[in-house]
């Protein structure tokens, strides 16, 4: 359980930085070039899909068993940290849009948990 619990802890904390980072450089880009909003919604889509296989590939090589359910974990997690900042920071739930986005990132973040399982075991 705990080796669970730090592995899924990694993973969150990866995407979370990632995005983070990802974001800050996104909206710079917007700040200092003639990029729109409107322009970068498809690359920040892509990137937070990669961020997501990235984030569960790290937890699958952590946690190093069970990969669907390190990355199953770690998605609801990362979404749930997500409604927790809409909802209370901006009184939003989530729509069906963010909804369906979301259930994508569990199936990109399992995907992801599951090499990261197979990669650590191939060592």
């Amino acid at each position: 359980m705990k080796k669970t619990a730090i592995a899924v802890s990694y993973g969150v904390l990866t995407i979370l930085l990632l995005i983070l980072s990802l974001s800050l450089i996104l909206s710079f880009l917007l700040k200092v070039t003639s990029l729109t909003e409107s322009s970068v919604d498809l690359i920040a889509l892509i990137l937070s899909f990669i961020v997501m296989f990235i984030g569960g590939f790290i937890t699958g090589a952590k946690g190093k068993t069970k990969g669907w359910l390190l990355g199953l974990l770690t998605s609801v997690l990362y979404s749930f940290v997500v409604f927790l900042v809409q909802y209370l920071g901006y009184s939003k739930p989530f729509s069906n849009h963010q909804m369906f986005y979301h259930l994508i990132f569990l199936g990109v973040c399992v995907i992801g948990s599951i090499f990261g399982v197979n990669a650590s075991s191939q060592k």
